[in-house]
């Protein structure tokens, strides 16, 4: 309950409103203040874009032209004992990711592993149709029957 002389949530709200805005206009004056400050001390000179287009074309075009010199220092990252089991590890690695023999195509999209798990399949399939089918075919029909009946009746 609110007494005498309490303010209500919308008389609160409000003032947070207004010293929001007020800090809000005393930050973006002393952005303001700053940038000024900071744009004085640059000499006033028009602001060119850098081109480096060519820039790049040369040093591209001086990279492959010039041999790689012998009196630069550039020594391998890795020594070459650590770069030999590195490349005998992918190797290895690599073989072992190939396939031993290639799949047999049996038709058109089928392997042999598949044509193996049909003709498995295909029997013990058909003993279950043998017999689940008939009593699913009966249950349906009596109930398809039941319900046409239900309607005339």
């Amino acid at each position: 309950m609110r007494q005498a002389g309490e303010p209500s949530v919308e008389e609160i709200l409000e003032s947070i409103k207004k010293v929001i805005a007020r800090d809000n206009r005393v930050e973006a004056a002393q952005s303001r203040a700053s940038r000024a400050g900071a744009a004085d001390a640059l000499p006033n000179r028009v602001h060119e874009v850098l081109d480096l287009t060519e820039i790049a074309a040369q040093v591209l075009a001086e990279d492959h032209d010039l041999p790689v010199s012998a009196d630069r220092d550039e020594s391998p990252l890795l020594p070459e004992t650590t770069a030999a089991s590195m490349r005998d590890s992918l190797a290895a690695l690599a073989m072992l990711s190939e396939p031993g023999a290639q799949p047999q195509i049996v038709r058109s999209g089928e392997t042999s592993l598949e044509s193996l798990v049909r003709e498995m399949l295909r029997p013990m399939l058909a003993e279950w149709l043998d017999k689940n089918l008939p009593p699913m075919v009966e249950k349906m029909v009596a109930s398809e029957i039941a319900r046409i009946v239900g309607k005339k009746g």
